[in-house]
């Protein structure tokens, strides 16, 4: 089961890997502007409700503490939870965390945050509408939806052949897991991901009740890097969209009914 894998190959990461180091002091003195560069949080997130969804590792979830918001994070590894326990009580912050899948946030309230932040993270699942739809679910009209996806293109990519040209051997609409590659610069050892097209990233967030106010790409691409590095693919292909959403709409009936998505601004009384 891939969840299953994915739990365990997070545990693993969880012990000395890139994605485990926690908060520097120098970042938690100006939190709001690691978390920020792009200028997408309110001036303050004091006293407002953060889920770092998926993004446990006692980094994200001590910025927004350290900033004074009250803060949960979710992430389906115990190990990654660990970390912002640890760094939370060492600091003196209160984090609550929640072991749980990005699909399934049953143990959260409706309309209980303002801000989700969620870092890459969904390639992991393999129905992105599930996760779309719990975020909205979570998060309260208006609140912000920030989060950051692995590109399909990027995931399409095999292998280099002998003229150092990356090859797109995973098909676009490709179902199930992916396969295993040659080229893993942008995959984790022993996560089972899923490739998530256009349609789906953007299409699916609109249609659960977001208006995308921002779209990035974070750029990866390094003109010094050898052909084996990560930064020489990023000047091919580029690994990352990053959004911001907002959360505008509710739904006024079943999903099977005919009736549309009304902002609450609009839909009276």
């Amino acid at each position: 089961m891939s969840k299953n894998a994915n739990r365990a190959a997070w545990n693993r990461l969880s012990n000395g890997s890139q994605f485990a180091k926690v908060a520097t002091d120098e970042e938690c003195r100006d939190p709001l502007k690691t978390l920020d560069g792009r200028g997408w949080l309110p001036p303050s997130v004091r006293g407002l409700d953060v889920l770092c969804l998926a993004s446990g590792g006692g980094w994200q979830s001590i910025l927004y503490a350290s900033a004074g918001a009250r803060v949960t994070v979710v992430d389906i590894s115990p190990g990654m939870l660990e970390l912002d326990r640890r760094e939370s009580e060492r600091r003196g912050l209160v984090v609550r965390t929640l072991e749980a899948s990005m699909d399934d946030l049953s143990g959260l309230g409706d309309a209980t945050f303002d801000i989700v932040h969620q870092p890459v993270s969904t390639c992991y699942i393999p129905d992105l509408a599930a996760v779309y739809g719990e975020v909205a679910r979570v998060l309260r009209t208006g609140g912000l939806y920030i989060s950051q996806h692995k590109q399909p293109t990027s995931l399409q990519i095999s292998h280099q052949d002998d003229r150092r040209r990356f090859v797109l051997g995973v098909e676009y609409y490709h179902g199930g897991p992916l396969p295993a590659v040659e080229d893993r610069s942008y995959r984790e050892d022993g996560a089972v991901e899923y490739l998530h097209r256009w349609e789906q990233l953007v299409g699916d967030l609109c249609r659960a009740g977001f208006v995308i106010e921002d779209l990035r790409e974070p750029k990866r691409a390094d003109w010094k890097a050898p052909p084996t590095h990560f930064g020489y693919r990023g000047r091919f292909v580029a690994p990352y969209v990053r959004m911001k959403a907002r959360r505008i709409a509710r739904e006024v009936a079943s999903p099977s009914s005919q009736q549309l998505w009304v902002p609450e601004t609009l839909a009276g009384d």
